[in-house]
């Protein structure tokens, strides 16, 4: 099982110099194709593992979907559990980017909670947060828990910095809670079968902490 330790700010750029080592000889393709095709499989396994979880799709899935035979995977990746790794880190890096937007305005923060507990984000888990998809199945996956601890990390830094509390003089704090309610509320509100009840679920992190 491959674990690989990450730092901040050049974590991307170390996984993904790492994995494409692999790269045969005798396969050699141009440094853009080649760069293009990584982040299509990061892109897919990061959908997919998100809507079905990390068990719930094979390597041959995942190259399917990016149009890719499987042979070409272990160009890429080490194991399955390296794009495990690097597809958890990708997804993050375009929740994050969300978030960044949402950081203009007070009003923004306070639609991203409203948006992240909707019946949208609830209904489209390949498209949503990896928290709230993944939290469930990271405990399981050494490989997986250092980029998923690095996402929610900075996740509630930035809403700690960013939303805006009533009480200042516990944001982190407020931050851990809030984070925590909405992830939550996503993960039961897509579990249970009651429609209305699932509504119910997302309205009430909703109105406690964007009314």
């Amino acid at each position: 099982m491959t674990v690989i330790m990450l730092s901040d700010a050049s974590m991307t750029n170390i996984m993904y110099d790492v994995n494409i080592n692999f790269m045969e000889p005798a396969m050699r393709y141009p440094a853009e194709e080649t760069a293009e095709k990584h982040q299509r499989i990061l892109t897919e396994a990061a959908r997919l593992f998100r809507e079905k979880g990390f068990d719930g799709v094979s390597v041959g899935q995942i190259m399917k979907a990016t149009g890719l035979t499987h042979g070409p995977f272990y160009n890429h990746f080490a194991s399955k559990e390296a794009l495990m790794a690097e597809s958890t880190l990708h997804g993050s890096a375009h929740s994050r980017e969300g978030l960044d937007a949402a950081t203009a305005t007070p009003e923004a923060m306070r639609e991203y909670v409203r948006n992240y507990v909707s019946t949208a984000h609830r209904d489209a888990p390949g498209q949503g947060c990896l928290l709230a998809a993944l939290a469930g199945e990271v405990r399981n996956q050494p490989s997986v828990r250092p980029a998923f601890t690095f996402h929610l990390k900075t996740i509630i830094g930035k809403l700690a910095a960013h939303f805006p509390w009533k009480q200042k003089s516990r944001p982190r704090q407020e931050a851990i809670v809030m984070l925590s309610a909405m992830v939550g509320a996503v993960a039961l509100a897509r579990a249970v079968d009651d429609e209305a009840f699932s509504q119910e679920i997302l309205a009430a992190v909703s109105s406690a902490f964007a009314p």
